[in-house]
């Protein structure tokens, strides 16, 4: 069979050799890692959750970047660009790169016979470019759960649990006890487990226990402070006072910010990190995507919020957002995702609501989404567009310069909207 030549083609490729999108388990990982021999030699450093953790994971990467470390940072989903998901020592993997780690891949899976996912496919591909790089530390970010998530077949020298909410409830359970013991699984005896939850399941920290795990908990062993324009930090490794705000807005990425340290707290003595080096990461992280506000007017706003829980921290931002007339949504989620809960945490933040239909086969047709608003008890205008990029030139119309414009719901309508908005602003 003769290979692609693009990165393209390679993402249509890998897209094909497993029937599912998810299958989740750890066998077939285990082989076709076992075949790559990747046995990373530098520090690994896993990051899971519902929420927060692209976030947590961009803030590791610029604060160990700055420290001078040559860092590997591995994301999902991307944006706009599949490059976007790889990062070594602060840029985005070129299209070469990464056809050089697909094709080591395939070489070592198709010698295995076994099948791989789209996301097993990438994780793998990521960490063979890093072995290859020689990066100093990796950052993996955990892409469903945690147990059965590819990442995990990396034994991780620190874990970072973000948040434990709903979501991929038909893989991972319909209690934050399931999600909780599902996600708790990237934790390894012996090694920092740190948890950003404020409130934990019990299986979370029964898992801990049980392993033996040094689990260090949010409110207990680290906690924060904000202060106006400022915020301070307490944690086993010391306090820290007079922090940045992190340049990723929402009072949330405290959150992130406080288990970003108390993970590097934790590997001091293999990642020595100043306080110079905390705060320059904090000023300089970058995260499309993750309530980012685009320079102009009127304001936009993107945020891939697409569960209850990231819709209530966005809801907490707008309110923080002040001096603005009317809010202006272009929304729409996939099928599979708990629309309603998204609706209610919302319903009363924005002024009028433009729906639009996503592509592929998980896509809620526009008229669902409306029934959905509506039960939800969103009274607002509601117009519905052809797709994105019709109901970003509609919310253009009636924005005026003292409004803003948000843009959520799903990774899909987000791309499709920046996409939109730069056309706007050129």
């Amino acid at each position: 069979m003769t290979l692609p030549v693009t990165l393209a083609g390679w993402l249509e490729y890998i897209e094909r050799q497993h029937p599912l999108s998810i299958a989740l388990g750890l066998d077939r990982v285990n082989v076709v890692r076992d075949a790559l021999a990747l046995k990373p030699v530098f520090p690994l450093i896993t990051v899971g959750g519902t929420n927060g953790k692209g976030s947590a994971c961009m803030m590791l990467d610029a604060i160990l970047g700055h420290a001078g470390y040559r860092v590997g940072t591995y994301t999902s989903p991307h944006l706009l660009l599949y490059n976007e998901r790889v990062r070594i020592v602060g840029r985005e993997a070129d299209d070469d790169e990464l056809i050089r780690a697909f094709a080591a891949v395939e070489q070592a899976r198709a010698g295995c016979g076994v099948a791989l996912t789209y996301f097993e496919f990438g994780t793998l591909a990521a960490v063979w470019l890093f072995q290859q790089m020689q990066v100093d530390v990796a950052v993996l970010e955990v892409g469903l759960g945690g147990r059965l998530d590819a990442v995990n077949v990396f034994d991780a020298d620190a874990a970072l649990l973000m948040s434990v909410g709903l979501d991929h409830m038909e893989y991972l359970g319909d209690t934050r006890e399931s999600i909780g013991a599902e996600k708790a699984h990237i934790f390894r005896q012996g090694r920092p487990a740190i948890c950003a939850d404020a409130e934990p399941p019990s299986t979370v920290i029964d898992h801990a226990a049980r392993i033996g795990a040094e689990l260090l908990l949010i409110g207990r062993d680290f906690d924060f402070e904000a202060q106006p324009r400022q915020w301070s930090y307490r944690g086993k490794g010391g306090a820290r006072h007079g922090l940045p705000m992190p340049a990723l807005l929402g009072t949330f990425q405290l959150v992130n910010a406080s288990a970003c340290i108390a993970a590097l707290d934790a590997l001091r003595d293999r990642l020595p990190v100043t306080a110079g080096d905390i705060r320059s990461g904090l000023v300089r992280v970058e995260n499309p995507g993750r309530f980012q506000v685009l320079p102009g007017r009127p304001a936009v706003i993107l945020d891939v919020a697409h569960n209850p829980h990231a819709a209530a921290a966005l809801a907490t931002n707008l309110v923080q957002m002040t001096g603005f007339r009317n809010t202006y949504a272009v929304f729409s989620m996939l099928k599979d995702k708990d629309v309603d809960g998204v609706a209610r945490a919302l319903r009363g933040h924005v002024d009028h609501w433009l729906l639009a239909p996503l592509e592929g086969p998980r896509a809620l047709p526009v008229a669902d989404l409306e029934s959905y608003l509506r039960d939800a008890g969103v009274t607002a205008p509601i117009t519905l567009c052809a797709n994105i990029a019709e109901a970003c030139d509609r919310a253009y119309q009636m924005a005026g310069d003292g409004d803003r414009i948000l843009a959520f719901g799903s990774f899909l309508s987000v791309a499709a909207a920046m996409t939109a908005f730069r056309a706007h602003r050129r």
